[in-house]
């Protein structure tokens, strides 16, 4: 079962929908033993961050968070991707998850509108279970005005868009995040969905960063 974590923050039903319909065991929760017992946690999201932190710290689910972010598979989904990182800049520098390394800033995008909304193709330049058996040319659908700045090694795959957005990226363990929306990007989201539950289904693994895996 996938907790899906309920703190107020926009997208949660749109994702729970998706999941409904690719027949995937979710339940979604606000209740940190819930997520405790879940097999992996999505992290969903649709705001600005320092909100998103505030609800999380009001609902008590920080410390729970940080800590199954190492324990079990996680997948944050655009907001829910920017606070797994150690700060935001939006509004006020404010503390993120610190699940990855680095910072959430203004999206730099030369000449274009900011947010960024619409579809993109995803250049993937790492192995990743979440990316398993795409197509040769994905596409994405994204809506936001803040990007990560990730360190190189967690970085899966970027999208164009006035230079390069990170769009996908996973510590080589547990933790992973989506810029973009996969409950709205059609076929490629869904199979990245299906792609995490698998992941939730098997036991616990080793890190795979230098390139192995137990699929």
């Amino acid at each position: 079962m996938i907790a899906v974590v309920d703190y107020g923050a926009g997208n949660l039903f749109s994702v729970a929908n998706a999941l409904e319909y690719l027949k995937i065991p979710y339940r979604v929760t606000e209740d940190p033993q819930e997520l405790e017992w879940a097999d992996g946690i999505l992290l969903p999201g649709v705001g600005a961050f320092p909100d998103a932190m505030e609800r999380l710290r009001q609902k008590n689910l920080v410390p729970v968070l940080r800590r199954l972010g190492k324990e079990k598979p996680f997948l944050g989904v655009c907001l829910g991707m920017q606070v797994l990182f150690e700060w935001g800049e939006e509004f006020s520098l404010t503390e993120g998850l610190g699940l990855l390394p680095g910072r959430v800033t203004k999206l730099q995008a030369q000449g274009l509108k900011i947010p960024h909304m619409g579809w993109n193709r995803l250049q993937v330049v790492r192995d990743c279970p979440l990316t398993w058996d795409l197509p040769e040319e994905p596409y994405v659908y994204f809506v936001h005005s803040y990007a990560a700045v990730p360190q190189q090694d967690d970085l899966v795959a970027w999208a164009d868009y006035g230079g390069e957005v990170p769009a996908l990226v996973w510590d080589g363990a547990y933790c992973y995040g989506a810029q973009f929306h996969p409950e709205k990007s059609g076929g490629v989201g869904l199979a990245i969905l299906r792609n995490f539950a698998d992941l939730c289904r098997k036991p616990a693994k080793n890190d795979t960063k230098n390139g192995g895996d137990d699929r």
